[in-house]
């Protein structure tokens, strides 16, 4: 089958689009409400973007009735944000970050989740989280319906057990994200494999 985007609808654009290009990685955005109270918000249109200087973005969708979400209008105003990445353990309370409330609720709290002071940042990190990275805006860019947000990672917060004995790489007996599909549909990465760039030939010797 063949689509055609300049003509395709946006809903149609989205369906496809999310169906295969995954598994897409979570990131749970934590940033600071007007009175200091946490919002959180997970968003699968998110990855790194570069390590030097080590960016990574987010694209966050308006609210159905336009209006722009709490998480974009907190970094707006405060140019700071954290990611939180988010394991099998930190699933449900990922999924309760999901839930529509009103703005002012704590989200962090309302999932049952550890809220920890930032590093570098005001933003609160998910004591819950393995992988925890503070980030200063960069950029943002706007588009009808949609920002997408670039950060620079100021700060990471990784749970000791996910790194291997130098603190180098990580442990992946240890970390195991998740990544959304489509729907909700998700998969974990508890099954890693080693595949390896061939070499080419030698030149024989003349």
């Amino acid at each position: 089958m063949e689509f055609d985007f300049t003509t395709l609808p946006p809903a149609d654009r989205y369906r496809l689009l999310t169906n295969f290009v995954g598994p897409r990685p979570i990131a749970l955005v934590t940033t600071l409400n007007p009175d200091g109270s946490n919002n959180a918000a997970p968003m699968s249109f998110f990855n790194v973007f570069s390590h030097d200087p080590a960016l990574v973005v987010i694209g966050v969708q308006m609210r159905p009735d336009g209006r722009e979400k709490d998480t974009v209008a907190n970094i707006r105003r405060t140019r700071e944000f954290t990611v939180n990445m988010v394991d099998m353990a930190l699933a449900p309370g990922m999924l309760a970050c999901a839930m529509t409330v009103e703005p002012g609720v704590d989200e962090i709290a309302l999932a049952g989740l550890t809220a920890v002071d930032g590093h570098r940042i005001g933003a609160r990190r998910v004591g819950e989280s393995p992988c925890a990275m503070e980030c200063r805006v960069e950029r943002i860019l706007d588009w009808p319906g949609r920002a997408l947000v670039i950060g620079e990672v100021v700060f990471m917060q990784v749970r000791d057990a996910c790194l291997d004995a130098a603190g180098r790489y990580v442990n992946p007996e240890a970390y195991h994200p998740i990544a959304r599909l489509h729907a909700d549909n998700y998969i974990v990465a508890d099954r890693q494999f080693e595949l390896k760039v061939p070499r080419l030939p030698e030149p024989e010797a003349t």
